[in-house]
C-alpha cells in the first residue's frame, strides 16, 4: 500500500474529494512524519498538532468545497507569516522570551490559504528576519538538507524546502524577496515557482518596498507547485478566479495553471517554444561571480534537453552588466531592513550582526539615494524585462555552487557575508527586480559520496514574461516528464 507521502499533492487532493482518504488521517499522518523526523531536520520551529487535529476535523465535519481547491491538505506557514495564536518568530531572538510576538490576526496571504481549506501543521524555518539566503539562525537549529545533512538548504524559504524535500509536507508555501523561493528548491530538488510582481492580490509583491517579495509554492512535482499556486489565487463563490490579473477559469479545465502543468502545453495549445540561454548575473563586476562545474553541467542538462523535446534553443547572447545594479540593490536591501519595528538598543542587540548590519546601514540611507536606487533598478528592470521578452523563457543556473555546507557563510564579517550570498546566488535577486516569474526545477545530481549517498540536486531557472507562468509550468512539466527528478528520493526518506 502506497504511503500518503510518497503520493503527490494531487493525487492527495483527489483522493481526499473522492473519500478514500479525510483530512484527520492526513493530519495524523504527517504529524507522525514531523514527530520522526523534525529533529535531524530543523524544518519546522513550531508544530500545532491540536490546532492541526481540530482544522481537520472541523474540515471532515463539513466535507470537501468545490471553491476550496486545498481542501484537507496539509501545509505549514513559513515563520514570517502571521498566524493567528501561534507565535511568529521571524527566525529571531529579538522574538522571542519577552519580546515573543503571538500575533491576534492571521495574515493576508494566511487567511487566503485557509480559505483554499488547507490543515496548517505548524511554522516553518526562516533565517532572521527572512533577510539571509540561508536558513542558518542563532535562534534555533539550522534547516538540514535532506540529501546531505551537513549541508544547509538555502534561505530564506529553507524550512519549508526541508520539510518537502523530506516528506514532512506534501506542499509548502513560500516567500521569495531576492531568491527565497528558488534557492531552496534549487538546493533541495524541488520545484519553487516565483509568480509574476501582482499575479496574487495577497503576497503579490505590490505592498513591499521595491516590490521585491512575493509568495509561491515549493513542491515536489510541477503539477504541485501548480495546485498549490490555484490555492493562493482567491476564488469567487462559482469556483473561479476572481483577480483581473490571473485568468478566470475553474480549477483543473483547460487554461488553469494546473492543467498547463499536467498537459506540458500552453493554454493556446503550444509545446514547442522558444527558449533563450544566458549564464548573465546583474552582480557581474560587483562580486567574484563564478559559475562552478556543477552549475554548468545542470544548465547543460536542461539546455540540451529542452532541445530534444523539440524546443528552440538558443544562446541569448552577451548581456551587457549594469554597474548602477548592485549599489542601487545593496541600497534597497539594506533600506528594507530599517523597517524593523522595535528601536530599543538591548533589544537591536539580540539581532545577529548581518542584519544589525543592515538595519543600521538601512537607517542611514538618506531619502535622496533610496529614490536614486529605486529609478535605478526600474531602468534595469526595463531592459531585463526586453531582454526577457524576446522569448519564450530565458533559462538561467538556478545557483553557481553546491549547496554550501552549514557553517560556511561568515556570521562576523557582514560585508564577507553579503558577498558571499551574492557570490552562491547571484542569479535570483534581478529577477525579483524586475517582477517577472520564474520556475526553478531540480535537473541534475552530483555524484554520490559517503554524506550524500543520493548526490546533491542541482537547480536552474526558466524566466517567463510577465505573467508567463503557464509557459513556465508547461516547459517545467515536459522536463521532468523527461528526467524523472520526482521518483528520487533523499536519504532521510
Amino acid at each position: 500500500m502506497t504511503a500518503p507521502h510518497d503520493r503527490t499533492a494531487v493525487d492527495l487532493r483527489d483522493r481526499l474529494r473522492a473519500g478514500e482518504t479525510g483530512p484527520e488521517e492526513l493530519t495524523a499522518h504527517y504529524l507522525d512524519r514531523i514527530a520522526a523526523g523534525n529533529e535531524a531536520l530543523g524544518a519546522f520551529v513550531t508544530v500545532t498538532p491540536d490546532l492541526a487535529r481540530a482544522r481537520a476535523a472541523a474540515l471532515a465535519a463539513t466535507g470537501p468545497d468545490d471553491t476550496a481547491v486545498l481542501w484537507g491538505l496539509p501545509t505549514g506557514d513559513k515563520d514570517l507569516t502571521d498566524r493567528a495564536g501561534v507565535p511568529t518568530g521571524f527566525g529571531s531572538r529579538a522574538f522571542a522570551g519577552a519580546h515573543r510576538y503571538v500575533p491576534e490576526v492571521s495574515s493576508d496571504v494566511t487567511q487566503v490559504l485557509d480559505a483554499a481549506g488547507v490543515v496548517s501543521l505548524g511554522k516553518t524555518a526562516a533565517p532572521e528576519l527572512g533577510f539571509p539566503s540561508y536558513t542558518e539562525s542563532l535562534a534555533g537549529p539550522p534547516a538540514r538538507n535532506p540529501w546531505d545533512r551537513t549541508r544547509g538548504t538555502g534561505g530564506s524559504s529553507g524550512g519549508a524546502a526541508a520539510a518537502v524535500a523530506a516528506g514532512l509536507l506534501p506542499v509548502a508555501p513560500g516567500s521569495d524577496g531576492g531568491g527565497s523561493i528558488r534557492i531552496p528548491a534549487a538546493a533541495c530538488g524541488l520545484v519553487g515557482l516565483k509568480p509574476s510582481r501582482g499575479l496574487l492580490p495577497a503576497g503579490g509583491g505590490t505592498d513591499s518596498l521595491g516590490g521585491l517579495v512575493v509568495h509561491g509554492p515549493l513542491a515536489r512535482t510541477t503539477a504541485d507547485a501548480a495546485l498549490l499556486l490555484e490555492g493562493l489565487l482567491p476564488r469567487a463563490a462559482d469556483g473561479t478566479v476572481d483577480h483581473p490579473r490571473t485568468l478566470r477559469t475553474a480549477a483543473g479545465p483547460r487554461g488553469s495553471y494546473l492543467d498547463a502543468a499536467q498537459r506540458g502545453q500552453t493554454p493556446d495549445g503550444r509545446r514547442a517554444l522558444h527558449v533563450g540561454v544566458s549564464t548573465f548575473s546583474a552582480w557581474e563586476g560587483a562580486y567574484d561571480i563564478v559559475l562552478g562545474p556543477e552549475a554548468r553541467t545542470a544548465l547543460d542538462v536542461a539546455a540540451d534537453t529542452l532541445a530534444e523535446l523539440g524546443h528552440a534553443v538558443d544562446d541569448a547572447g552577451p548581456w551587457d552588466p549594469d554597474p548602477g545594479y548592485a549599489p542601487a540593490f545593496r541600497t534597497l536591501w539594506m533600506a528594507g531592513a530599517a523597517a524593523v519595528p522595535f528601536d530599543d538598543p538591548e533589544r537591536l542587540g539580540l539581532l545577529e550582526p548581518l542584519t544589525r548590519w543592515l538595519v543600521e546601514r538601512g537607517r542611514a540611507v538618506p531619502a535622496r539615494a533610496l529614490v536614486e536606487a529605486v529609478g535605478a533598478l526600474a531602468a534595469f528592470e526595463r531592459t531585463m524585462v526586453a531582454r526577457v521578452s524576446r522569448y519564450d523563457a530565458v533559462l538561467l543556473p538556478g545557483m553557481a555552487m553546491t549547496p554550501r555546507p552549514l557553517g560556511w557563510y561568515d556570521a562576523a564579517d557582514p560585508e564577507r557575508n553579503f558577498a558571499q550570498q551574492c557570490e552562491y546566488t547571484p542569479y535570483t535577486s534581478m529577477i525579483n527586480v524586475c517582477g517577472l516569474p520564474a520556475i526553478a526545477v531540480p535537473v541534475h545530481w552530483t555524484d554520490p559520496d559517503d554524506a550524500a549517498p543520493a548526490g546533491l540536486p542541482m537547480g536552474v531557472q526558466l524566466v517567463g514574461r510577465p505573467g508567463g507562468e503557464h509557459t513556465l509550468l508547461a516547459l517545467a512539466a515536459q522536463l521532468e516528464d523527461r528526467l524523472r527528478w520526482a521518483d528520487r528520493r533523499p536519504p532521510v526518506w
